[in-house]
């Protein structure tokens, strides 16, 4: 049973970061349940894990494990666009994830 280690930059403590945040959380745990690891950051706290992991634009998920590594911007409210990132559900006919 895989484990997914999550990390979303967010921004301050806006009403998008909120949203993307309470959307995550509701992800993991209906179709997660116990099997992940959440890791919030704000990119005006921490500019240095920003900078690491090349975060561009905010709200961004990172899934680093399992493998492959994939990124998720926006609030993260696409459900759908999340299964698909997170390598939880196929992607749709026409659909395509950027990694």
């Amino acid at each position: 049973m895989n484990r997914f280690i999550l990390r979303l930059y967010v921004t301050g403590n806006t009403s998008r970061s909120e949203r993307a945040i309470e959307n995550l959380e509701r992800i993991c745990r209906v179709q997660l349940g116990g099997r992940y690891e959440m890791q919030v950051f704000d990119v005006i706290e921490r500019p240095e894990l920003a900078e690491d992991d090349r975060i561009l634009a905010t709200p961004t998920l990172i899934k680093s494990l399992p493998p492959p590594l994939r990124r998720i911007s926006g609030d993260l409210s696409d459900t759908e666009k999340v299964l698909v990132g997170l390598d939880l559900q196929p992607a749709a006919s026409g659909y395509e994830e950027r990694s």
